[in-house]
């Protein structure tokens, strides 16, 4: 088992973390990548890297499903990033093969911040 730690600057962003975890992984052995991040207010994801609109339109999604200000229960004021970082999940499997990520051309791993900024943590596991 391998520690990835992350350090996000804003409040809300999409961080791509893909060459973190090829740097952490290189070397290593193995068929499969689990990737699994221990808060409740952040996720992880598979997306576009290409056009960094893409992660843009994607953050304005999810702000639209579950707005900042909405009058949530929740006392701490941070309700929308619980419920966006479910919209997201936790966690991630991506196939490992000979050595390298088997992700697609257009494909980084993202950790999708909602509640920062803060020092994230992802445990990083090849089977």
């Amino acid at each position: 088992m391998l520690e990835l730690r992350v350090r996000t600057t804003r409040r809300t962003e999409a961080r791509d973390i893909t060459e973190e975890v090829v740097r952490l992984v290189t070397g290593k052995q193995g068929s499969l990548l689990h990737l699994f991040c221990t808060h409740t207010t952040c996720g992880l994801l598979i997306n576009e890297d290409a056009d960094p609109d893409v992660m843009k339109d994607l953050i304005e999604a999810f702000e639209g499903l579950a707005p900042r200000n909405h009058g949530y229960a929740h006392a701490e004021g941070n309700s929308d990033a619980h419920i966006k970082s479910s919209l997201t999940g936790h966690s991630l499997t991506i196939p490992f093969s000979e050595g390298r990520l088997v992700l697609g051309t257009w494909q980084g791993i993202y950790l999708m911040e909602f509640d920062g900024p803060r020092e994230r943590k992802i445990i990083v596991t090849l089977v």
